[in-house]
């Protein structure tokens, strides 16, 4: 009968798959495209309002240079795009920012990538999930005053069903993040239809709001660094570009191809829903403030303001309207979706870092499901920290955001210059040297172009919280760099040399005794089929009436084995042992002690809790003594040989009947039997 945790995890999980099934849980491109880029298509759905609210800071006539923050952000996406497919081409195992830099600028560069990526993956989890928890909160104020308890929920969700595996996670997110495009793009195109084809004069809600600036009195480089800060912002868009380079394996052969696709794609909608919303909100007057209560002069009674998403869908579809509420949820779902795009990036980079001994080993194999199971629940608890630490407020994580993602943008673009020059020094073919050329020329535009952006993030947002980020990075870096170092030097230690192995002078034997029952008995009997050069009992007297029953009853049953009696006037039982241990070595450092510690085996978890404590701490010490072997001689209680039968029985109960049964009648045995009692 299976447990109730294995039972709890196959309900949760499903069935375990065959190692050898890896391939059916690989992802075509219409499948791939939602699980993948998720993270940046759900963008468009923040990225408009911390662009229209950090204009705000300068008043309502900021508004009009949103479209073009808007297409400054769009052609660092484009180069963004077309330097990432050179590098799914180049490198398409799945190491992504991490291996261009760990081949072409060193081990130190590539993990310095490796810290900023794991960073972002975990930001990604706790702004999307937060941002979609205030998003469902605009509309239902329960979820609004418990923000937190909702966020940590939809982070186990999405843990669960990553778990389940790449497919079926695909699969549950195509729907929604479809369904999101379509209304998206539904939207942008009506609203431009009925306002430039039919001539109707659109007015958002917030159209007729009379704002003020936080600052009348900006000066022209105030107002610059206001510009700058806008577009870093904006820049948020381009989370996620990175992730479909990191999970290149996952996709159906060819993978190089189908990723490079995806990956337009991603680049092609996320930019047309950006600067089609950004736009539609100029052509209705839409206006977003930072600080709603010292901003808004003059509006409504009772205004509330809501985010630039459903804004827009109220004036295109009419208040009220089916189309609106779908487009609401929607949009708060592809929020909580987004960050499966992390759930997909980080367990790959950080299976691909363990295998280098970058990070655990246990982050490198697979689960039941072959998912990497142990990163995925990594991620999701570092994630629900920074969820609980800044209470889910999207405002507050957002500063720390993007800093990770431009440090990879810009050193994978660095690398991948490197690698063409180096093909470059040794190709001949006329036709390849161009298109290495025009590679290198596309990768040297988005390596200035994402180092300039990397600068304005740093400096626009390094005291509203990037340091955080910064800090973190760092000790990920240092962490990572201290595991390997461990790595290291246990494979040092461990290497054969050439020398055989010297065997040990001679074996004395220790058995511990608390009582005269079976499960010693057992274990001087498993002693002396070793045949030891030397092998005693030890008993620690803690208390003189059992210990004289233990001396009685030994000689009673005429044990050829010697009782070694330790005093121990503290009434310790650990140190006594690990010092006779130590005294019986002592004489010959070639000699062995073999110490047989006799354990219950239990049934039920509750009972260890009752037994072995004793036995725990012994061998725990033990363990760090050279020269020392540990044996443990189980004895199986009653309450674990039930488990066993019931577990016997269960699987019995589910063989097929295959003919009629045979009754076997038991004979009992005469208790004088020696050969019974075997």
């Amino acid at each position: 009968m299976a447990s109730s945790t294995s039972l709890a995890k196959r309900l949760l999980l499903g069935r375990p798959f065959r190692s050898d099934k890896l391939q059916h849980t690989l992802l075509p491109k219409r499948i791939a495209l939602p699980v993948f880029a998720s993270d940046a298509l759900s963008s468009v759905a923040y990225a408009p309002d911390e662009i229209l609210l950090t204009l705000s800071i300068a008043g309502a006539g900021a508004f009009v240079i949103s479209p073009w923050i808007t297409l400054a952000v769009a052609v660092v996406m484009i180069t963004v795009v077309a330097s990432y497919r050179q590098n799914v081409h180049a490198y398409p195992s799945g190491g992504g920012d991490y291996e261009v830099a760990t081949v072409n600028l060193g081990p130190r560069a590539g993990l310095g990538v490796a810290s900023a990526l794991l960073v972002d993956y975990i930001l990604t989890v706790a702004v999307s999930t937060s941002s979609g928890v205030n998003n469902l909160g605009s509309v239902v104020p329960f979820v609004a005053d418990h923000k937190v308890p909702f966020a940590i929920g939809a982070i186990a969700i999405l843990t669960a069903l990553n778990l389940r595996g790449l497919r079926e996670s695909g699969t549950a997110f195509a729907i929604p993040t479809y369904a999101f495009i379509v209304l998206i793009v539904g939207m942008i195109v009506t609203g431009l239809i009925r306002v430039f084809v039919l001539g109707q004069d659109l007015q958002a809600p917030s159209a007729g709001l009379v704002i003020t600036a936080e600052d009348d009195h900006l000066t022209s480089f105030g107002f610059a660094y206001l510009l700058l800060r806008t577009f870093s912002s904006g820049c948020a868009a381009l989370t996620g570009v990175e992730a479909i380079s990191n999970g290149v394996p996952a996709f159906k052969p060819p993978k190089s191809k189908n990723a490079a696709t995806t990956l337009m794609l991603l680049g092609g909608i996320a930019i047309v829903m950006l600067v089609g919303i950004v736009v539609l909100a100029r052509v209705t007057h839409l206006q977003y403030v930072e600080d709603q209560a010292t901003q808004i002069i003059s509006g409504p009674a009772g205004y509330d303001q809501k985010t630039v998403t459903a804004q827009l869908a109220e004036t295109v579809f009419g208040a009220g309207s089916v189309l609106l509420y779908a487009t609401g949820a929607v949009t708060a779902l592809i929020l909580f979706l987004a960050a499966n795009t992390a759930f997909n990036g980080f367990p790959v980079l950080g299976s691909i870092l363990a295998q280098d001994r970058w990070l655990p080993r246990q982050l490198h194999t697979r689960g039941d499901r072959l998912a990497f199971s142990n990163g995925i629940l990594l991620l999701a608890v570092a994630a629900i920290v920074l969820v609980v630490a800044f209470q889910a407020e999207t405002t507050r994580l957002i500063q720390l955001y993007i800093v990770g993602v431009f440090v990879s943008f810009t050193l994978s673009q660095e690398g991948m210059i490197r690698h063409w020059n180096r093909l470059l020094r040794t190709q001949r073919d006329p036709v390849r040297r161009s298109r290495m050329k025009r590679s290198r020329a596309i990768n040297a535009f988005g390596m200035c172009l994402t180092g300039a952006v990397l600068i304005v993030v740093l400096v626009t947002k390094f005291l509203l919280g990037a340091w955080i980020a910064i800090a973190a990075m760092l000790v990920l870096y240092v962490m990572m760099l201290g595991i390997r170092k461990h790595y290291t030097r246990v494979a040092r230690e461990l290497e054969p040399t050439e020398e055989r192995p010297i065997l040990p002078s001679r074996n004395h034997a220790v058995v511990l005794v608390s009582k005269v029952h079976q499960p010693t008995l057992r274990a001087v009997a498993y002693a002396q089929a070793t045949r030891p050069d030397t092998l005693t009992a030890v008993t620690v007297n803690v208390d003189d009436k059992d210990t004289r029953t233990i001396q009685t009853e030994w000689e009673r049953r005429q044990i050829p084995v010697p009782l070694t009696v330790v005093d121990s006037p503290y009434r310790e039982i650990t140190r006594p042992i690990i010092d006779f241990v130590k005294g019986v070595r002592r004489g010959s450092p070639r000699d062995v002690v073999t110490v047989f510690v006799p354990e219950y085996v239990v049934g039920r978890w509750w009972e260890n809790l009752l037994h072995n404590q004793s036995a725990l701490r012994i061998k725990g010490r033990l363990l760090f003594e050279p020269g020392v072997m540990v044996t443990s001689v189980p004895w199986q209680l009653r309450s674990s040989q039930d488990r066993d039968l019931e577990r016997y029985d269960s699987a019995l109960a589910q063989v097929p009947r295959r003919g009629p049964r045979t009754r076997t009648t038991e004979v009992e045995q005469p208790a004088d039997d020696e050969e019974a009692r075997t």
